[in-house]
C-alpha cells in the first residue's frame, strides 16, 4: 500500500528535465559523431576526385597501352607507361616505315645551274631599200632555207634607175672613142710636127677625163643593180621564221629597226648558263681531261632531259656583281626540242666517284642540320646526324654519319622520333615487335619477364619475375604465370597459362595488382569465372578470352 502511494505521488519526470539532468558530454556526442562522419565523407570524395584525375592523365598519356592491360580488373592500375606494354600493345603503337640499306655506288659529279637557250645565230628581216611591199612569201613559223624569197617589194622604179644608169655610161663610152681616135690623129701630126704640143697634150687630157666619166656611169649600172636585187628579200640563213610585223600594201623604208619578221637558227642551238667562281677550277680541269664535256638541258622541274649537249668554253671573266663566270654549251638540236629564250635547268658532268649512298628521301632537316634514322636490330630507330655530299635525283652521298649496309628510314619518318618502334614493310608480327615487347618468361612457373612496371597493390616489377599476392596471376608486359602465395619467387610445379588465351593482367601499362587486379586462384579442375564487359573500367578493353588458373604445386 505504502508503495503504491509513493508511487502514485511521486511526480512524473518530463523530457526536459531528464535532458537536464545528462551530463554535457552525452550531449555532445551526436554532434562529433556527425563532424567525423562529414569528414570522412569529404575526404573520400577528395581522394576519389584524385584518384580519377590520376586515372584520366594515365588514359590520355598511353590510351592504348591502358586498354591492353584492362583484364588486371578491381583495383587501380600499375602506374605503368611505355615500357610495360605487351606485344599487343607494341604491335597497335609500331609505324610502318619504308627501308633502304647505305650502300656504294659510282654518282657523277655534277654543276647545276640555270639556263637560257640561245639561238646560234638571229637575223631581221630588214630591207636594204625603201619602196611599197608588194609581196610577203613566207608563212609565219615556217622553216626556211638561205637564199628563199621571202617577199617582194615594187622593183619597177629600180629598172628605171637601171635603164637611165646604162644610158649614161652608153652616151659617155662613145665620148670617150671619138676623144681617143682625136688623140691617135693628132699624135700622128705632132709626129709630123704639123701641130703644136699644146693641142695634142689637150687632146690626151679630154680623152682621160672621158674615161673617168664611163667608170662613174658603170659604177651607177651597179648601184642600179644593187637596188633592183634588193627590192627581192630573200633569207641569209637557214632558220625558223617568226611572226611578220609588216604586210603587203605598205611602204617599207630601208634601215627600220622593227623589219618585216625574225629569223631564228634552232640546229645547231646554244644554252648560256653561270658558273660560281670556286668551281671554275675544277670545270677548267675536267675540261682538260675532257674536251667534249656532257651538259644535259632539264626541264624547270629539273625531272625530264630535254636534249643532250657538249660544254663548250667559259667566259673570259667573273661578273663582280654576282661572283659567276658565263658559260656556254651546244646542242644539236635536230628535234627542236629546245626553243630560243627558253629556260631551262642544266647540268654539267665534270667526273664519276664512288661513294655511300641513301635515297634521297631518307634524308631529314632538323635544328642541327641533317638527319636520318637509323632502323636497329630491335626495329627501333636511332636518330643519325650525317653530312651530305653530291646527288642526283634519287641519290645523295654521305660524307660521315653512316656505315656501309645500315638500314635507315625512307618513309614514314614524319611520324618518328627517337627511340620509336617501327615496323619494316614485309616484316612478321614477330619480328616487327618480338625484339621490343620484352623478353617471354618460362612457359612453367613463374612470372614472364617483360617491361611492366609494379602496380599499385603488389604487381610484379618492371623486367623481373615477382609474386602476386594472395595466389593471383602476375601481369607482366610478356604474360603472367600462377606463383604460390607470400613467395618471391616462381611455383615450379605451377603449370603457364594456356598460350592461346590472354593472362588476366598481361599486356597493358598497368599490371596485375594484388588481390585487386588479378584473377583469384582457384582449386584444381576448376576455372576462374570469365570478366563481363560491364565490370570492365570506363576507358579500358575487356579481356578478349577468358583465363584458365594455374593449379598451385601445394594448396
Amino acid at each position: 500500500m505504502d508503495h503504491n502511494s509513493n508511487n502514485s505521488t511521486r511526480p512524473t519526470p518530463t523530457p526536459g528535465a531528464a535532458d537536464a539532468g545528462l551530463k554535457p558530454g552525452a550531449a555532445a556526442a551526436p554532434k562529433r559523431r556527425s563532424r567525423w562522419l562529414g569528414s570522412t565523407i569529404a575526404i573520400v570524395l577528395v581522394a576519389g576526385l584524385a584518384g580519377g584525375a590520376w586515372y584520366l592523365v594515365q588514359i590520355k598519356k598511353n590510351p592504348s597501352g591502358m586498354a591492353a592491360g584492362a583484364p588486371g580488373m578491381g583495383g587501380p592500375p600499375g602506374a605503368g607507361g611505355p615500357p610495360g606494354m605487351g606485344p599487343g600493345a607494341m604491335r597497335a603503337m609500331a609505324v610502318t616505315v619504308g627501308s633502304a640499306a647505305a650502300k656504294r655506288q659510282t654518282l657523277p659529279v655534277t654543276l647545276t645551274a640555270m639556263g637560257t637557250v640561245v639561238p646560234t645565230t638571229t637575223v631581221t628581216l630588214t630591207t636594204q631599200v625603201s619602196g611599197i611591199l608588194r609581196d610577203v612569201l613566207f608563212t609565219e613559223g615556217q622553216m626556211v632555207k638561205k637564199g628563199q624569197k621571202l617577199a617582194q617589194i615594187d622593183p619597177r622604179p629600180f629598172e628605171q634607175a637601171l635603164q637611165q644608169a646604162k644610158g649614161q655610161l652608153a652616151r659617155d663610152q662613145a665620148q670617150l672613142d671619138a676623144a681617143r681616135v682625136t688623140l691617135k690623129r693628132y699624135q700622128t701630126l705632132w709626129d709630123q710636127d704639123s701641130i703644136a704640143r699644146q693641142d695634142l697634150d689637150t687632146q690626151a687630157a679630154l680623152a682621160k677625163q672621158l674615161e673617168g666619166t664611163v667608170l662613174t656611169d658603170q659604177a651607177q649600172v651597179q648601184t642600179a643593180q644593187l637596188n633592183l636585187g634588193y627590192a627581192s628579200i630573200t633569207s641569209p640563213i637557214d632558220g625558223r621564221i617568226g611572226l611578220r610585223t609588216m604586210d603587203a600594201g605598205n611602204y617599207i623604208s630601208a634601215g627600220g629597226t622593227t623589219g618585216i619578221a625574225v629569223i631564228t637558227k634552232i640546229a645547231p642551238i646554244d644554252v648560256s648558263f653561270t658558273v660560281p667562281q670556286d668551281h671554275i677550277p675544277a670545270v677548267l680541269g675536267a675540261q682538260k681531261t675532257d674536251a667534249r664535256l656532257p651538259v644535259a638541258a632539264l626541264d624547270r622541274a629539273g625531272n625530264k632531259t630535254l636534249a643532250q649537249g657538249v660544254f663548250l668554253t667559259l667566259d673570259n671573266l667573273v661578273d663582280t656583281a654576282t661572283g659567276t663566270v658565263k658559260a656556254k654549251a651546244r646542242f644539236d638540236n635536230s628535234d627542236g626540242s629546245l626553243f630560243p629564250n627558253q629556260f631551262v635547268n642544266t647540268r654539267l658532268t665534270l667526273k664519276d666517284e664512288s661513294a655511300l649512298v641513301v635515297p634521297v628521301t631518307a634524308i631529314r632537316t632538323g635544328g642541327n642540320g641533317d638527319f636520318v634514322y637509323v632502323i636497329n636490330a630491335d626495329r627501333t630507330v636511332t636518330q643519325r646526324t650525317v653530312i651530305r655530299g653530291m646527288s642526283t635525283v634519287e641519290w645523295v652521298a654521305i660524307n660521315s654519319g653512316l656505315k656501309e649496309g645500315e638500314l635507315v628510314v625512307t618513309e614514314g619518318a614524319d611520324r618518328l622520333k627517337d627511340g620509336a618502334v617501327v615496323a619494316l614493310q614485309g616484316d612478321t608480327p614477330t619480328q616487327a615487335h618480338g625484339a621490343s615487347s620484352g623478353r617471354r618468361g618460362p612457359r612453367e612457373g613463374g612470372g614472364r619477364e617483360g617491361g611492366g612496371r609494379r602496380g599499385a597493390n603488389g604487381g610484379p616489377a618492371s623486367g623481373a619475375p615477382g609474386a602476386a599476392g594472395n595466389g593471383v596471376a602476375a601481369g607482366t608486359g610478356g604474360g603472367g604465370a600462377a606463383v604460390e602465395p607470400n613467395a618471391g619467387q616462381p611455383s615450379a610445379a605451377a603449370p603457364a597459362v594456356n598460350p592461346d588465351q590472354a593472362a588476366g593482367g598481361a599486356s597493358g601499362s598497368g599490371g596485375a595488382s594484388g588481390s585487386g587486379g588479378s584473377t583469384p586462384s582457384t582449386p584444381s579442375g576448376q576455372t576462374a569465372p570469365a570478366i563481363k564487359p560491364e565490370d570492365v573500367p570506363k576507358g579500358m578493353a575487356p579481356a578478349a578470352t577468358t583465363v584458365q588458373p594455374a593449379q598451385r604445386a601445394n594448396p
